[in-house]
């Protein structure tokens, strides 16, 4: 006579349930998605003190690198937040942050738009426009309204190093961004190994909600000349050795008793 087991009660499958949870968003936190606050008013109006938006940290892990017109959040690069002060968080906060579920309020980051990439030339003068290799960038779709492009502090031009980004905030009068920061290490700005992710929603407050795309103004023609054309540089690199590989080949074939001038007419490629 066989006995059928019973199933375990919901009460004691539920510690499983709650490690098999905690897990879970301890991995998503690591490796794909955290939320962050936004503690100041330096990016609005695009994003409002206190909003909760999701960083996108997959991407990075195959290769992907900032571009222009992204929001991205990056740990202090050194001496950008002396000034602010770090608030002791409670144990509950701890333990929320450390799975993912609370943006941490230990860690010095900030959040950003990435206005040029390794490589550009960027500048402001008087009272802009910014312009990224000589393209002025047409910021009225995020800029903050009453603010100048530059706010109270032209720049440039910079040459941004290979590895590294420029960044501001979309409140330019109101962003200690990497135009107060030439001073220091980097001249202001930011490695991409200091890069968290992107950026990609607003996910709280609920009548906030949002996605964070690029401004069409990064998308013009031209803004990335040198970088266009690249490509086809390197295509035709490319090409001149393999064009040269099948030439011998095919001269290769030809007899030893075939010469040009000897018939009048060169061998064909068959």
């Amino acid at each position: 006579m066989t006995t059928e087991k019973k199933p375990r009660s919901f009460w004691k499958e539920l510690p499983l349930l709650i490690l098999i949870a905690l897990a879970l968003a301890l991995v998503i936190k690591t490796f794909l998605v955290q939320a962050f606050s936004i503690p100041s008013d330096s990016m609005q109006n695009t994003l409002q003190r206190g909003d909760r938006v999701l960083v996108d940290k997959l991407t990075p892990w195959f290769g992907s690198k900032p571009e222009r017109g992204e929001v991205v959040v990056f740990h202090d690069p050194g001496g950008w937040l002396n000034e602010v002060p770090t608030p002791a968080p409670n144990p509950v906060q701890k333990v929320l942050s450390w799975i993912g579920l609370m943006p941490s309020a230990e860690e010095k980051d900030l959040i950003k738009r990435v206005i040029a990439v390794g490589g550009d030339t960027v500048e402001c003068k008087g009272t802009g426009p910014v312009k990224v290799n000589g393209k002025a960038l047409k910021e009225d779709a995020y800029l903050f309204p009453g603010n100048t492009p530059c706010g109270d502090r032209p720049f440039g031009p910079i040459k941004v190093p290979e590895g590294r980004i420029w960044v501001m905030g979309d409140h330019r009068q109101d962003s200690l961004d990497s135009r107060y920061h030439q001073d220091l290490k980097g001249n202001g700005t930011v490695s991409e190994d200091e890069v968290v992710g992107r950026a990609f929603t607003i996910a709280w407050p609920v009548n906030r909600w949002s996605l964070l795309p690029v401004p069409d103004t990064f998308d013009r023609p031209g803004l990335s000349q040198a970088m266009a054309a690249a490509p086809a540089a390197l295509g035709l690199a490319g090409a001149v050795p393999i064009v040269l590989w099948r030439r011998r080949r095919v001269l290769a074939k030809v007899p030893a008793n075939v010469a040009v001038g000897a018939t009048g007419k060169e061998p064909r490629d068959s």
